[in-house]
């Protein structure tokens, strides 16, 4: 019977280890992870800092009693320090003090962890101090303790996805919010004109926002803390939150020789296969096939996390799968928009010639009561027509998160921007037009083309 090990109690190795088992059902993987908390959302710690999940613990996916009986073994509060490849040996620290478990296929699924900017302060001060990094329970354990203290302004140092949501989190406890981010723009990850629309949002919920701005020190007053950054930016304040990415966890892989690729992340080929015979690796550790640019990239989403997983965990167990690779698919709520995308923008479709267009269009039918825009912006190929991104803002309750959805489909399957007007879409006034919006903003693009 192969042994098998993964380590990792996330989506990548949840994953991996419910697959290997469902396949030969008498393989029963033993999962290492490194805290008490396995199969939780990390997505959702925003909601349960806002308050919106009350319980913390509502935050897992599966208990640990419904993993073992999906079939998984469980070594809680273990963390892995060193592989020996050649011995197939993963040595392990825990409760039972050091020890050495054995393995015939191994699975690394160790995530990712915060980047810490260089910012003077952030090596001394801490949780007890109201300066929190978050990505774990822990973390989150953490800033709500802090909250608990009633603070009444924070400073969030980091306008992505985790950082737009951490501010809707703190507005919703009633917690003053400054935003800094060292790019020109909220939310990167969208064009400009899309950007914009999410600062307005922010905006109307009295975010204060600091662009452009890169923050120095942080450094502990009589009264709290206080904040310095560039072009004289000071502020008071009682929490400050530092939220700006994250790097892969490869220093257990290093101790076996895995090799690295893109952005540092450990190197697979699209089995989930690393260099070393017996061992994958998956999730926000590894370079993911990007299926437009057909070359590897750096995407820690959840999604392409759990996909991961189930190839490397298929073929741990004598499987020959391949991950289908990623389009960079998400979508984002802050406060009442909705923002997705997939895809590429134009400065990332390097191989192609991208040409992006932008288009309004209401998400059901003007007539019925309630009809709201969505702004949609197309990037396709202007040599070959294909459909290359999508990028789409709207109101939280007009289905953008589906919408984007299509376009994924259509992306994955090759299809051009002229092909998604045929698209057999369903039509009734109060949730959609005869051409949905979706193809409203392709039209817009075909017609911008053909004009040009």
């Amino acid at each position: 019977m192969t042994r098998a090990l993964i380590i990792g109690g996330s989506d990548a190795g949840i994953s991996a280890g419910l697959r290997a088992h469902e396949l030969p059902p008498d393989v029963r993987p033993l999962l290492v992870v490194a805290d008490a908390y396995p199969n939780f959302s990390i997505c959702g710690i925003p909601y349960h800092v806002s308050g919106e999940v009350a319980d913390w613990r509502n935050l897992a996916h599966r208990t640990r009693a419904d993993l073992e009986a999906a079939g998984l073994d469980l070594r809680l509060d273990t963390r892995a320090t060193a592989i020996d490849p050649h011995a197939r040996t993963v040595t392990v620290v825990g409760e039972r003090g050091e020890e050495r478990l054995g393995y015939d296929q191994l699975v690394i699924g160790t995530g990712a962890v915060p980047i810490r900017p260089p910012i003077e302060g952030l090596d001394v001060l801490g949780a007890a101090d109201g300066v929190h990094l978050l990505h774990t329970m822990d973390d989150t354990f953490a800033v709500t303790a802090t909250l608990e203290r009633g603070p009444a302004s924070a400073v969030v140092v980091g306008a992505g996805y985790i950082g737009l949501e951490m501010v809707e989190a703190l507005r919703t406890r009633g917690v003053d919010v400054t935003l800094v981010e060292q790019l020109p723009q909220v939310l990167s990850t969208v064009d400009p004109e899309l950007g914009a629309l999410v600062a307005e949002e922010l905006k109307a919920h009295d975010v204060d926002i600091h662009t452009g701005t890169t923050v120095h020190r942080v450094e502990r007053t009589g009264t709290g803390l206080r904040v310095h950054g560039s072009a004289g930016f000071v502020r008071d304040t009682d929490l400050v939150l530092v939220v700006v990415g994250v790097r892969p966890d490869t220093a257990l892989a290093e101790t076996a020789g895995v090799e690295l690729g893109v952005r540092g992340a450990i190197a697979v080929d699209r089995g989930m296969r690393t260099n070393v015979d017996g061992i994958f690796a998956a999730g926000d550790c590894v370079h993911t096939y990007h299926r437009l640019l057909g070359t590897d990239t750096y995407l820690p989403l959840g999604t392409t996390a759990h996909k991961q997983g189930r190839v490397a965990g298929e073929n741990a167990v004598g499987g020959d799968r391949e991950f289908a690779g990623s389009l960079g698919t998400q979508v984002l709520k802050v406060f009442g928009l909705a923002i997705a995308r997939t895809g590429l923008r134009d400065h990332e479709a390097t191989t192609f010639k991208p040409v992006t267009v932008g288009a309004v269009a209401d998400d059901h039918k003007a007539y019925y009561p309630g009809a709201r825009p969505i702004h949609l912006r197309i990037t396709g190929d202007a040599d070959t027509g294909r459909l290359l991104g999508a990028q789409l803002v709207g109101h939280r309750d007009s289905a953008v998160h589906k919408r984007v959805d299509t376009y994924a489909t259509a992306l994955h399957h090759g299809m051009t921007v002229a092909d998604i007007e045929d698209l057999d879409l369903s039509y009734t006034p109060p949730l959609g037009s005869p051409f949905d919006a979706v193809q409203i903003a392709t039209q817009a693009w075909t017609r911008a083309e053909r004009n040009r």
